[in-house]
């Protein structure tokens, strides 16, 4: 049932025919219409969230402006990092940009299979140290990338997400006003 999900962490770690079994008790699936809100603003994460098809947008909000923190496409992973491990209000809003059809890793099981299944525990380290480096890798290039850069780099990292999201997403998580964005663009085709 949840063969796309399992077979992207089975890529993550090695994970055994008993171990999917038990984690299989601790996902459910769900598809959600576009602009659907999987984890809203103030929401606490519970979940880790698979992208199984479709495509979701993670943004937050300063001084009323959404400001795009990642896109998750299919077979992708997200969730709210603070929230889901500190069980607090998420800053976080997860939004479907497309219909989507997700898979939640209940994070009240993951937690229970840790504790008694090592191939677990060391699956949620890979997937947080991929996270912290995936977030390492944004900050660097926010810092010490031109627009310029960071627009070449997601085109040729993420080219499907420039086919599929408005420029204003691609603006804002590329740190540039949409008016940059165009020109960048024009300069490039």
């Amino acid at each position: 049932m949840y063969t796309a999900c399992f077979n992207a962490l089975k890529e993550r770690s090695s994970l055994s025919q008993t171990t999917l079994a038990e984690l299989s008790n601790h996902c459910n699936s769900h598809t959600y219409n576009k602009e659907s809100f999987i984890l809203k603003h103030n929401d606490v994460c519970k979940h880790i969230y698979y992208v199984e098809k479709g495509l979701v947008r993670i943004f937050y909000y300063k001084k009323n402006k959404e400001i795009t923190e990642w896109f998750a496409p299919s077979n992708s992973f997200c969730f709210s990092i603070v929230s889901y491990f500190d069980a607090k209000p998420s800053n976080l809003i997860i939004e479907c940009l497309e219909k989507s059809k997700l898979v939640m890793l209940s994070k009240k099981g993951l937690d229970k299979l840790t504790k008694t299944n090592l191939e677990i525990a060391n699956l949620l380290n890979v997937m947080l140290s991929e996270s912290l480096k995936m977030s390492q890798k944004r900050m660097y290039n926010l810092h010490f990338q031109t627009a310029k850069q960071r627009y070449e780099n997601l085109f040729e990292n993420k080219p499907e997400i420039l086919k599929t999201v408005p420029l204003q997403y691609i603006a804002s998580y590329l740190g540039i006003s949409a008016e940059t964005l165009s020109r960048i663009r024009a300069k490039i085709s």
